[in-house]
């Protein structure tokens, strides 16, 4: 069997948009609802990510994309880690550890001290995979406001 090669980049094209929109659309339509502010990022990730200052990362395994996440900067350092997501077939496979590890080390790259995010119990591999990078349970007060209903799980990672 071939050893199969993770790349992991940020997103170039289209297609690449169009991925990060419906890999995110799966699982949050699946669980939760797609919300307002769901839609302004994954609607135009390149104007409401991308120019901003932050990043959307696309992981695939030779040419198939198998997975996401965003850092969204929110200003002096601190950017949302956001939109995370593996295609389902390949959950719990290392994917999801791998995309997250490149994620903190291209925030580093952006200028990051800090990253946060929300999540939800709902949510319970993904917030053990947090967890298990070093992210920390906050209190959403300490992260700012959560523009997600969703949200019932706040982590910070310091830098």
């Amino acid at each position: 069997m071939l050893e199969s090669v993770l790349t992991i980049a940020s997103m170039q094209t289209p297609k690449d948009a169009w991925a990060f929109k419906t890999l995110n659309e799966e699982w949050i339509a699946r669980i939760f609802t797609i919300e307002e502010a769901d839609r302004v990022v994954l609607d135009n990730p390149v104007e409401n990510i991308v120019n901003k200052g932050g990043d959307v990362l696309i992981a695939r395994d030779g040419d198939t994309i198998v997975g996401c996440v965003a850092l969204v900067p929110t200003g002096a350092g601190v950017f949302e880690l956001s939109k995370m997501s593996v295609i389902p077939e390949l959950r719990g496979s290392g994917y999801g550890r791998r995309i997250i590890h490149a994620a903190i080390n291209r925030a580093r790259v952006l200028g990051a001290t800090s990253l946060f995010l929300g999540s939800s119990t709902r949510l319970p591999n993904a917030v053990h995979l947090y967890e298990s990078v070093g992210f920390k349970h906050v209190p959403v007060e300490q992260i700012g406001p959560m523009p997600y209903v969703r949200a019932d799980v706040f982590m910070e990672l310091e830098l």
